[in-house]
């Protein structure tokens, strides 16, 4: 399985705001160049975050993001629940073999094990390394990624042309 970009966007904004001080802020612009995302895709990931009360917004001269709620109240598995689109891991509506497959249960057990274990984590236990996260993802990461036709191998994806 893989996350998505805007996944990643997710968990590093809170990781980030986890590892401030309680009453410092950041700015979106700020987590956009720190992080090398783009600032829309940024702002986007923000605004969900902040609708689930996982991040607040301060408003006015010297405002910027902080944690909503404390980062031990944050389940990783949760965010990832809410950032990660509802698509299952295979796809199967014309497989003859729909009605009675071992692979859609065995997926679908295995997504199951994922996010127990991402349950077992909270925001906190993420932002305990105070070492750099590392470098940021480069730019073209960022650029929109569409499935490859159906006659490519499996897991080859092509980029559009900006």
């Amino acid at each position: 399985m893989q996350l998505t970009l805007f996944t990643d966007a997710s968990l590093r904004i809170l990781i980030h705001l986890a590892r401030q001080a309680p009453a410092t802020v950041t700015t979106t612009a700020e987590l956009a160049q720190m992080y090398n995302v783009p600032f829309n895709h940024l702002n986007k990931a923000v605004t969900l975050l902040s609708r689930e009360g996982w991040v607040r917004a301060v408003r006015g001269r010297g405002g910027g993001l902080k944690l909503g709620i404390p980062a031990a109240e944050i389940i990783v598995g949760t965010v990832v629940r809410t950032t990660e689109p509802g698509i299952p891991l295979v796809d199967c509506p014309s497989c003859p073999l729909r009605f009675n497959c071992e692979l859609q249960r065995a997926l679908s057990e295995a997504l199951q094990a994922f996010y127990g274990v991402l349950d077992r984590y909270t925001l906190a236990d993420l932002a305990q390394n105070t070492m750099l996260l590392g470098a940021p993802p480069s730019a073209e990461a960022w650029a929109p990624v569409t499935p490859a036709p159906p006659c490519a191998p499996e897991g080859i994806q092509t980029v559009q042309p900006s």
